[in-house]
C-alpha cells in the first residue's frame, strides 16, 4: 500500500484543484493515515441508541463529516487502479469537474463531448466492500432503521406515495421495508433489472458484432447490424466498434477479389417490430434498431439528450458508403435488404464485452445500450425482439433467478415508458444477486452504478454528503423519482436500497430528499 500511494501521489496532487480539497487530502493518504482518519470521525457520527432518539439532521450532518473519511477508505480498498497509478474514480472526477455527464429522463442533464469511453469498472469493489460485512459489529436492525428512515420518507417533496427497502448484501435478508411489494414506476432504475437479464442470458463476455457480407455472383455488400449502439465512426473512438475499420477491412477484402464496385444494402432484420419507443421521437433516445453510427447522434456528444437523426440505419449505412469510397470503393445508393445465407462475411468489428456495455448503460443512464440489451436478451431467449418480447424476455430471465417479480412489468429495457412497474423488493434482489458469489458474471450490475461525487448521473450529487459511499442508479420522470443502490454503512456494512416515489412536484426537492436519505443510511450504525 506504501509503495501504491507513493506512486500516485504525484497524480493525486495534480488533481487536487478539480477534487474536492478535502477529499483529495484523505483519498491520497496511505492505510495508517486512512485508520487514524477513520476513528477520529467516528465520534462524530450519530449513533442510534435507545432508548435516546437523534434527531434525523443529526444524521445526514454527521455523514457530511465521517463520510469523506470513510469514503477515503472504501474508494481505496475498491480501486482499481490505471495503468499510469492513479485510481480511476479520481481520474473520472476530476474529468467531471469541467464537463456534465450522464443522463436522466427529465432532459435536464448535460452530454459529453467526444468518443464513447467505457464506463468506470471496479472488479474489486464487492469483495474491497463486501469483507467488512463480515466483522463483528451486527447489521443494522430494523426498528432502529425505521428510526432514521422513516421521517426521511414522509417528507413531503416525495410525493404522495412512497416505498422502499433496505437488503444486507452479505446475507440477503431485508432490515427494513415500507411498501416494499407495492410496484410503482421505477423510471431508470429499471436499468438494473435490464442489466441482469442480460448478463444472466448472454454472460459477460459476450460481444455484439456487425459486419459486412457480399453476396455471391451479385456484388451486393450488405451491412449486417449485429444490435450494436456503440458502433462509432468516429475516430478518437479506441475500445469501441469502429465503424471506420470495418470500412478499411471491407475494402480490403473487396481489392483482393477485384472488385471496385459494389451495390451496397443495410440489413436490420435482427430485431423485430416497432423502432419507435412508445414516448415518440425523442432526445433521450433513437429509434431501436440493430444498426445506428454513434446512437444516431446529431452532434458530437456521447451521453444524455440529443437530436437524432430520423433513419439511424440508413445513415450508419451512407457513412460508410463515405468510408469504402476514401478506399477507392464505390458504391450505390444504399437502400435496406436481407443478408443471405450464402452471403461470405468479408469483415467484422465486435463491441467491447457486456460487462463494458452494461457499466456504460448504468454510469451514465444510457438509453439506447439499454434497449439493445433489452432486444438482445430477447433474441437470446428466443423471444421477439420487439418492445413486447424484450418485456417478456427480463421477466423470464428474473423469474428463471428466483427473484421475485411478482407486480413487475417490463414494457421497456429504458424505463422510459410509464407503464414500466418494479419493487423495491425487486430492486434490492437484483443488487443482492448481482453481488452472489456464485454468479461473477452479474458483477457489472454493481460496479457500474454511478459513485457519488464522482460519476455519471451521481456525479454533482452528494459533495457534501456521502460521497464515493453511495453507489446508486437514479430514476427521473415527471411526477417520478427514485434511487436504488448500494451503501456502505457506519460499520461497514455493505447495504442494497431502493427508494421509489411517485406524484412529486418538484424534482430537484425530491431528488434532494432520496439522496439525503442515502447519506443517513451511510451515516446510520443503527442498532
Amino acid at each position: 500500500m506504501t509503495r501504491v500511494a507513493d506512486a500516485v501521489r504525484p497524480r493525486l496532487a495534480q488533481a487536487a484543484d478539480a477534487v474536492r480539497p478535502r477529499f483529495a487530502r484523505a483519498a491520497t493518504a496511505a492505510k495508517p493515515r486512512l485508520a487514524r482518519i477513520a476513528r477520529a470521525a467516528k465520534p462524530q457520527v450519530a449513533r442510534i441508541t435507545r432508548p435516546k432518539t437523534p434527531k434525523t439532521w443529526q444524521y445526514t450532518a454527521g455523514a457530511a463529516t465521517a463520510g469523506l473519511a470513510l469514503a477515503a477508505a472504501v474508494v481505496t480498498a475498491a480501486g482499481p487502479w490505471d495503468s499510469t497509478g492513479q485510481r480511476t474514480a479520481e481520474r473520472d472526477r476530476a474529468v467531471a469537474q469541467e464537463r456534465t455527464g450522464g443522463a436522466d429522463h427529465d432532459g435536464s442533464s448535460g452530454s459529453v463531448g467526444g468518443a464513447p469511453r467505457p464506463a468506470p469498472s471496479a472488479a474489486s469493489v464487492l469483495a474491497g466492500l463486501g469483507g467488512a460485512t463480515n466483522g463483528v459489529k451486527r447489521a443494522p436492525t430494523g426498528p432502529a432503521l425505521a428510526e432514521v428512515l422513516s421521517p426521511l420518507l414522509r417528507d413531503p417533496a416525495l410525493g404522495a406515495r412512497s416505498t422502499a427497502a433496505v437488503v444486507d448484501v452479505a446475507t440477503g435478508k431485508r432490515l427494513y421495508g415500507t411498501g416494499a411489494d407495492e410496484a410503482l414506476t421505477p423510471a431508470s432504475t429499471t436499468k438494473i433489472a435490464t442489466a441482469v437479464a442480460a448478463l444472466s442470458a448472454l454472460g459477460a463476455d459476450h460481444r455484439l458484432t456487425t459486419r459486412a457480407a457480399l453476396e455471391p455472383d451479385t456484388d451486393e455488400l450488405v451491412l449486417v447490424g449485429g444490435g450494436d449502439p456503440t458502433l462509432t465512426a468516429r475516430k478518437d473512438a479506441e475500445g469501441w466498434a469502429s465503424l471506420r475499420t470495418l470500412a478499411d477491412d471491407t475494402a480490403a477484402a473487396l481489392k483482393k477479389r477485384d472488385i471496385n464496385q459494389v451495390t451496397l444494402s443495410y440489413d436490420t432484420t435482427l430485431y423485430a417490430g416497432s423502432e419507435r419507443h412508445p414516448i415518440g421521437v425523442n432526445d433521450n433516445l433513437a429509434l431501436v434498431t440493430a444498426l445506428m453510427a454513434d446512437e444516431a447522434r446529431t452532434d458530437d456528444s456521447a451521453s444524455g439528450p440529443a437530436p437524432r437523426v430520423p433513419d439511424p440505419a440508413a445513415d450508419a449505412t451512407r457513412t460508410f458508403a463515405e468510408l469504402l469510397e476514401d478506399n477507392g470503393i464505390k458504391t450505390t445508393s444504399p437502400g435496406p435488404s436481407k443478408a443471405t445465407g450464402r452471403a461470405e462475411s468479408l469483415a467484422t468489428v465486435s463491441s467491447p464485452p457486456l460487462s463494458a456495455l452494461v457499466e456504460r448503460m448504468l454510469t451514465n443512464s444510457d438509453n439506447d445500450i439499454a434497449e439493445a440489451l433489452a432486444r438482445q436478451t430477447a433474441v437470446a431467449t428466443g423471444k421477439r425482439a420487439d418492445f413486447d418480447g424484450a418485456g417478456r424476455a427480463i421477466g423470464a430471465q428474473l423469474k428463471k433467478l428466483g427473484l421475485p417479480v411478482s407486480g413487475a412489468a417490463f414494457k421497456d429495457g429504458s424505463g422510459l415508458d410509464r407503464d414500466d412497474r418494479l419493487t423495491a423488493d425487486l430492486l434490492t434482489a437484483l443488487l443482492v444477486k448481482a453481488g452472489d458469489p456464485t454468479r461473477p458474471e452479474l458483477r457489472p450490475a454493481l460496479t457500474g452504478l454511478p459513485v457519488a461525487g464522482f460519476t455519471g448521473t451521481l456525479t454533482s450529487r452528494y459533495t457534501d454528503g456521502a460521497a464515493g459511499i453511495v453507489r446508486a442508479k437514479t430514476g427521473t420522470l415527471t411526477g417520478v423519482n427514485t434511487l436504488a443502490g448500494t451503501v456502505v454503512d457506519q460499520d461497514g456494512h455493505l447495504l442494497a436500497f431502493a427508494f421509489l416515489t411517485s406524484n412529486t412536484t418538484d424534482p430537484a426537492a425530491a431528488q434532494s430528499a432520496l439522496d439525503r436519505t442515502a447519506t443517513a443510511l451511510a451515516a446510520c450504525g443503527c442498532r
